[in-house]
């Protein structure tokens, strides 16, 4: 595939500078480019605010993962992790907003943190672990400087893009279902309708009659119609659970309600504790296959999620490529380092920029909404805890239907596209990652091309990833013959 190093441009991008935004607009308006991208300030703040409603999970869920003790048995305050959380994701968010200028938001990254407690904090200190978060932040953004990111961003073929959409989509759709409590691991199946074939409870009705809400008034095309069904869900829920309806036990994430006072001043305890060096116990090799397994969890994570959102928001070009790409992927990468520094982990791009982008948000004022309001949790930190778990999920399954729709960009008739993207998709949702999904459309989309007899079709950076994720799919017998454990 032949490469550009000009990055793609929309039709305000061609249009000029002068003549992007007619005369008379706002400075905001000119900044953000909003009327050039076919948005108004409403939407980009309704897309901020509806975007931060999604993720708002991450303040409670990232403490929660990274709870554990190190070798040393230490443990990171819950105060502090949550003020390093909010913090490294206000930064971050706001840093894509104002200069990447796309509806991105960035938080710590859950791949990532589950790397850092199961497989970094168990062989060194936790300070030596944010340490080795900075590291592959660096990597990243190495990457980004010298066109390597971008290049291979480029050079996956359209239809896996379009695959890739999907397979997020329907990915967060299993999420959604999952952490409603509309599906459960089953005992007899690997999963199932409730928690015995049957749903229980008034959250999971709730989720199910939010879901339906906004179903119903996506169909009468009503602006704000996932906001509307948060908030909705949420009032629901606070009355039931006043009522004393629904016990406090029988919500997944807390009950809708506040604990205490609202207002509470931010920890800044972990902040900068981050250690280089003193890995001589664990051995130069094992913080080699650490940091590139922490690169793998951010890059690709991050990668497929930017072209999910970035398609769903109508910002890439007929091939695919998004303007401003490189920016963004800096910030990105930027987020691993930021977010090591802060002690709460590498910030990484958010699929649920996509509940942002449903509402209509296209540039980054929706960025900068969503960063401001994590920044205000830094100081009300109980407030996150109102919008109950089975609310938000319901936000995720109708950004997953909405997503699913780029099958109709696919050509199902070709096996050398409907099998990469067939891979692509169901494998995202059914390993619960990300980049095993894109893993195995990339190496299934090279192998069938070759088989063809099409290998001058593939393109050199399409082979060098194909060998990538080869090492990525034995990297456990790999580790086993280097006796890296």
């Amino acid at each position: 595939m032949t490469q550009q190093s000009l990055e793609p441009r929309t039709t305000a991008d061609d249009a000029g500078e002068g003549s992007r935004v007619p005369a008379g607009r706002s400075w905001l308006d000119r900044y953000f480019h909003i009327s050039g991208r076919g948005s108004t300030v409403a939407r980009e703040v309704r897309g901020g605010v509806t975007t931060f409603m999604a993720m708002a999970y991450i303040l409670l869920l990232n403490p929660l993962i990274l709870s554990g003790k190190d070798a040393a048995g230490d443990t990171l305050g819950q105060k502090a992790l949550i003020t390093a959380t909010a913090f490294a994701a206000a930064f971050t968010t706001l840093l894509m907003g104002f200069f990447g200028k796309v509806p991105l938001a960035l938080a710590a990254g859950l791949s990532v943190s589950g790397v850092l407690s199961s497989q970094v904090a168990p062989q060194m200190t936790w300070p030596q672990a944010m340490g080795m978060c900075v590291m592959y932040g660096v990597v990243i953004m190495l990457l980004v400087v010298t066109g390597l990111r971008e290049m291979i961003m480029n050079a996956i073929p359209l239809a896996l893009k379009h695959g890739i959409t999907m397979g997020i989509g329907l990915f967060i759709a299993l999420i959604g279902f999952y952490k409603s409590g509309f599906v459960h691991q089953g005992k007899a199946t690997p999963v199932t309708l409730g928690p015995a074939g049957e749903l229980a409870g008034w959250p999971v009705l709730l989720f199910a009659g939010t879901l339906l809400l906004i179903f119903m008034l996506q169909a009468r095309n009503v602006p704000g119609a996932i906001l509307i069904g948060i908030v909705g869900g949420t009032v629901v829920a606070a009355v039931l659970n006043a009522a004393g309806v629904v016990g406090p036990g029988q919500w997944a994430g807390g009950a809708p309600e506040l604990h205490g006072s609202a207002v509470s001043m931010p920890d800044f305890s972990l902040f900068g504790d981050v250690r280089f060096g003193g890995w001589g116990e664990v051995g130069a090799m094992t913080v080699g296959m650490i940091v590139f397994t922490l690169v793998l969890a951010g890059f690709f994570d991050a990668m497929a999620t930017i072209i999910g959102v970035g398609t769903e928001a109508g910002l890439a070009d007929d091939k695919g490529r998004m303007p401003g790409l490189s920016k963004a992927l800096f910030i990105d990468g930027a987020g691993g380092a930021i977010g090591g520094l802060a002690g709460g982990s590498g910030q990484t791009v958010f699929i649920e920029s996509a509940t942002g982008v449903g509402e209509g948000a296209r540039t980054g004022l929706a960025s900068v909404v969503t960063g401001t309001f994590f920044a205000a949790c830094l100081f009300f930190t109980p407030l996150t805890a109102i919008v109950p778990q089975e609310v938000a999920s319901a936000a995720l399954v109708v950004i997953g239907a909405m997503m699913l729709m780029n099958a109709r960009h696919v050509d199902w008739a070709d096996r050398a596209t409907a099998v990469p993207v067939f891979l692509t998709v169901v494998l995202m949702p059914f390993t619960y990652t990300i980049t095993t999904g894109v893993a195995a459309g990339v190496i299934s989309y090279v192998a069938i091309k070759a088989a063809q007899g099409r290998a001058r079709e593939i393109g050199a950076f399409m082979w060098g990833l194909t060998v990538i994720f080869l090492v990525y799919f034995c990297l456990h017998p790999i580790e086993g013959w280097l006796g890296v454990h």
